[in-house]
């Protein structure tokens, strides 16, 4: 049981991994690259979609963490299992104080009601980003590192 259990919260947390990865250094650029109000538009969009899926999953991967923590608390293992859990902790105390603030902004602007700074704060929510991607990419490479 326990390895099944490792192997779902492996699979959850690269999945996770692999959409933050990509707003990171795929869909960002794409939006910034397209031409007058669109990428405005669409980061806007990303926003509030992603902005009601991620929670669930951060928490989620959390609590799959947390578990394969407790589970496997007498495996030699378990200490990389904490710090990827630790990590993902920092992931979301980051989302919550620098990230989500400035989502919570930019998935309400329209290019009528935008302030004149909103690719400043683009940029910053890009850069904080790209920090907690560091963080979970960490976080994973633990978990797999448990499983070798």
């Amino acid at each position: 049981m326990l390895n099944a259990l490792e192997v779902f919260t492996i699979v959850v947390v690269g999945v996770m991994v692999g959409v933050e990865f990509s707003v990171a250094f795929v869909i960002n650029p794409i939006l910034g690259a397209l031409p007058e109000d669109s990428g405005q538009l669409g980061r806007a969009h990303g926003g509030r979609m992603l902005g009601a899926v991620m929670p669930v999953w951060y928490i989620g991967s959390l609590v799959l963490v947390a578990v394969w923590a407790v589970a496997g608390w007498h495996r030699p293992e378990a200490g990389l299992v904490v710090t990827a859990g630790a990590l993902l902790i920092l992931s979301v105390i980051m989302s919550l104080l620098l990230l989500v603030p400035i989502n919570n902004r930019g998935k309400t602007w329209t290019p009528e009601n935008r302030p004149a700074d909103w690719k400043e704060q683009m940029n910053r929510w890009d850069r904080f980003h790209y920090v907690r991607v560091a963080v979970i990419i960490a976080a994973f490479a633990l978990l797999a590192a448990a499983v070798a």
